[in-house]
């Protein structure tokens, strides 16, 4: 197949693209306007593989993705663009609307464009994958209980808010219009190349540069951590396997609080690197606590028996061998992350990348 990868220079997308590339044979459209969390160097050698293309555009503009359906035929389409960070959401919702809602209207119609235009046997061939989160079910009371596909959304704040509106949207898409559409909800992903305002990577690289290590509240939130990698094979699942009209929540069966996310990567680097800066016997004494975000969700948790059981994906990862993984490739690539934290790797979006490359 031929898939456009909306937002494949994000965490999440870049992760989808190069398990493309590497374990599969399909090829690539890479379509990402290049905002702060989208890095191309989240891609090494995508650029020289001839199963590789990248647009750079915004998905709000519905005139150039109709070009670039156009142009490059594709098979398939997964949605991944997305404005994804709780805290900007509350600070600034307005980019979150406009990206998350509009930005998805915009690409249905592109999509259905195109699509109408197909003949019968691309037509009946061709599925439209829109990834999600979990927060768009807002969060869980009790211990045991487990977000399903059946789960009632309710979302707590503007970035799980505007993820349901474009859940609703593609459902909406699906029914009215019969575009073959298919959604997942996934828990909180973690992994190589993410950027440094989410929680692990955060840790991580205050913990080597000796800077504190704020937890909000008293860290009791619950979450639900995938590997990301093991995501992406479940993406491609998905998209290969999942039925039409379907949605599919994808976990990675590892409930943790925050602080012991945080107090498990402390440890970890305490034996990986043990010159602690003067004063401090464990990094885990870099830990404080600040004041709650507003609307902060307490639980999350999914129930990924669905995909289990119909599509045959499971984990790979535990959270102790991904967590590993994680903190050795940060430790490994300081040079990306270097990159990320100067900012200098925002050199591709003042021209550096624009248009097709094969």
């Amino acid at each position: 197949m031929k898939i456009i990868v909306t937002g494949g220079a994000g965490f999440i997308g870049s992760a989808v693209v190069r398990h493309l590339l590497a374990n599969t044979d399909h090829s690539v459209v890479n379509v990402d306007k290049l905002t702060y969390a989208g890095n191309l160097e989240s891609l090494p050698g995508a650029e020289q593989n001839p199963r590789y293309q990248f647009e750079k555009l915004d998905i709000c503009d519905g005139q150039a993705m109709a070009r670039v359906l156009r142009e490059h035929q594709p098979d398939a389409v997964m949605h991944l663009a997305a404005e994804s960070h709780v805290d900007r959401s509350i600070d600034g919702p307005a980019a979150f609307i406009e990206t998350n809602i509009v930005g998805t209207y915009q690409l249905l119609e592109a999509v259905r464009g195109y699509w109408s235009g197909l003949d019968e046997e691309r037509k009946s061939a061709f599925r439209f994958h829109h990834i999600s989160t979990d927060e768009v079910y807002g969060d869980l009371d009790g211990p045991e209980e487990l977000f399903t596909e059946q789960t009632p959304y309710a979302p707590s704040s503007p970035y799980s808010a505007s993820k349901a509106s474009s859940d609703h949207l593609v459902r909406a898409w699906g029914r009215t219009y019969g575009l073959p559409v298919m959604l997942t909800n996934c828990s909180n992903n973690y992994g190589p190349y993410h950027f440094p305002e989410k929680l692990i990577p955060l840790v991580i690289l205050n913990v080597l540069e000796g800077k504190a290590l704020p937890i909000y509240g008293k860290g009791d939130q619950v979450r639900d951590w995938l590997y990301v990698e093991d995501h992406a094979r479940a993406l491609v699942t998905v998209l290969t396997k999942g039925a039409v009209g379907q949605t599919y929540n994808i976990g990675g069966h590892n409930e943790k609080t925050n602080l012991e996310v945080v107090e498990r990567i402390c440890d970890l680097l305490d034996a990986k690197c043990p010159q602690h800066p003067p004063g401090i016997a464990s990094y885990r004494q870099l830990i404080c606590f600040v004041a709650d975000r507003p609307g902060h969700d307490k639980r999350y948790a999914i129930d990924a028996g669905k995909i289990e059981r119909e599509l045959g994906w499971v984990p790979v990862e535990s959270f102790e061998s991904g967590l590993n993984k994680t903190i050795a490739w940060y430790l490994e690539n300081t040079q990306w992350c270097q990159r990320v934290q100067d900012g200098s790797y925002q050199r591709q979006r003042l021209g550096v990348g624009d248009g097709d490359v094969s």
